[in-house]
Order: C-alpha cells, then structure tokens, then sequence
C-alpha cells in the first residue's frame, strides 16, 4: 500500500474564527446600510453609478430644472440641460487602504474598520444594480490583494474576506500605488477609494490624477478617527509611531492649534485637488453612523 506524505501546502487550511466573524460583520452591516438606504426611496435602486453623460440640449418649459449645466449658463447666458445614456456592466473598483496607520482606533471602530465597512457598503450597492465589483487592498507600496471584478452577488463576501486579512505593517504609499494600479483597472469605470490619506498632497494627487486620465470615475472616501479630528487629548501623552515614525512625548493642549491648523491645511489642498479633477470628496469619521452619512452622499449624488 502506498502511502503520501502529506506536505504543508497539501493540507487543508482552517479559517481563522476571527476572520471568519469580521467577514460576517463587514457583510451585514453592508447589507443593513444599503437596504436601509433604499427602504427610504421610492425610486428604482439603479441609482445612478452607470451613467454617463451623453449631449447638452436646450431647455423648454417643464424640464426638470436640477439637470440645467449651470457652467454652461455662466459661459451662453442660456439654459442647457445635462443628458445621459444608462451604461452596462460598470466595473467599481474598491480601492482600500490597507496600511499600518489604518489600524488606528480611539474607539470601538478602528480607521480600517470604517474604510471596509464603507467599502462592503458601496459593493453591495453596485452588486444590486448587477453590475460588477473589483477590490485592491494597499500596503506595503503595493497591491497586498487584488480581487478580479465579478458581478456575482458572492462577490460581496469575497471582497469582506480579502479585506478582513487586513491591515499590514508598513505605509501604504497611496500616490504610488494609485498610480500603478491605474494601468490594471482596464477600461473605464468607477473608482472608490478609501484611505486616510497619510501621504505628501501632491502623489495623492497625482495618483488620483492617473485613475482620472484612464477616464475612471472617481470616489474618495477619506477615512479619518475621531482624535485626529478633534486632538482633545488633555494630559502629556507619549504618541506612539506607526509606519516607521519614532514615538513622541508631548503635551497636547500646546500643540493643539498647530495640529489642527496643519491637518486642515492638509484636507484643504487634497479638496481644492479633488475639485480641479472633478473628484467626490467625502470624509467619513469613526464615532459617526456610516450608514447616515452613506445616505447623504448617494443622496446629493442622486440629485446632481
């Protein structure tokens, strides 16, 4: 009787129970933001991601007035309304931030926690309308998982599964890798990305720049905690440093105004970026409800 050895890489691999119990979170509670979403429409639930603009017409009396191209109004001085073409299989990339810095939490939900919980939401969402979802973790100045697009509903809890095995040490290098990854996402589409955006303005930009010159719709969701907003830390306080930064002993309230002043400067240049590429912008923070402020952006996205 012959007998194999069995090697490591022939033995079956147990799941994690954590991981398992993170990919079942991060589904359901994509399920719950999204179906709680639609409950309180009255419209189809396409809602909107694949379409595309088509032409410009005149206005006539009776058109809906929300779709007037006022830039157009600012250079004629005459009504134009904005008109679209319903597109097929779009193809949503998830791109999320899967680095060290992510893991940061005050709270009960780390910055992670919210980018994939974000990210589950909006894929469950394109996957509603059958159309299709890719993901791409990024850490380590790469793609640490890559997830080819699919329209299948169990696309949705793959997509949790990649994101669950997350986050890694290391920066994330986000313009870099944007910028790679930009010549993998193939024809035209709609990208998300998720980040806390931990990277000098001008790659971030230009990253994000690259996703707009191959003609991808773009989406970014930044991902901020609570104590980076607000930094009311009240008492000396030893930092500790994430991503290769050195540990730093201070007194918060001294430092208070100068931090804040540099954060905003900070989200102000990535906004005025985004704005110049025609990028949504939309910050998400971890004591806030996700599913609330999903719904107002899906809702002025609807009304545009």
């Amino acid at each position: 009787m012959l007998t194999k050895k069995l090697r490591r890489a022939d033995m079956p691999t147990i799941p994690d129970p954590k991981v398992l119990a993170r990919v079942d979170r991060l589904e359901l509670e994509a399920r719950q933001v999204v179906e709680g979403y639609l409950s309180g429409r009255h419209r189809s639930p396409r809602h909107g991601f694949a379409v595309e603009f088509a032409q410009h017409r005149e206005y006539a009396p009776g058109d809906d007035i929300k779709h007037i191209d006022w830039k157009v109004y600012g250079r004629t001085e005459r009504f134009h309304l904005k008109q679209y073409e319903q597109e097929t299989n779009l193809v949503a990339w998830l791109l999320v931030d899967a680095s060290e810095s992510m893991s940061y939490g005050s709270g009960e939900r780390s910055k992670y926690d919210l980018a994939c919980g974000a990210a589950a939401a909006m894929a469950y969402l394109v996957l509603t309308q059958t159309d299709s979802v890719g993901l791409a973790t990024l850490a380590g100045g790469g793609a640490r998982a890559y997830l080819r697009p699919s329209g299948q509903i169990t696309q949705l809890r793959e997509a949790c599964r990649v994101m669950a095995e997350g986050p890694y040490p290391g920066p994330a290098a986000l313009g870099k890798v944007l910028n790679e990854l930009a010549g993998r996402t193939g024809r035209r589409g709609i990208a998300f990305v998720f980040s806390d955006l931990l990277d000098d303005v001008p790659d971030i930009l230009a990253g994000l720049q690259h996703l707009r010159y191959q003609k991808h719709e773009v989406v970014l969701f930044h991902t901020l905690d609570a104590a980076e907003i607000d930094f009311n830390f009240r008492n000396t306080t030893l930092f500790r440093g994430l991503e290769g930064i050195p540990e730093i002993l201070t007194d918060p309230p001294s430092i208070r105004e100068s931090y804040l002043k540099a954060l905003n400067d900070h989200i102000a240049a990535i906004e005025a970026g985004c704005r110049g590429m025609e990028i949504d912008y939309v910050r998400l923070r971890t004591d806030a409800d996700l599913g609330h402020d999903l719904a107002a952006y899906l809702q002025k996205r609807h009304a545009r």
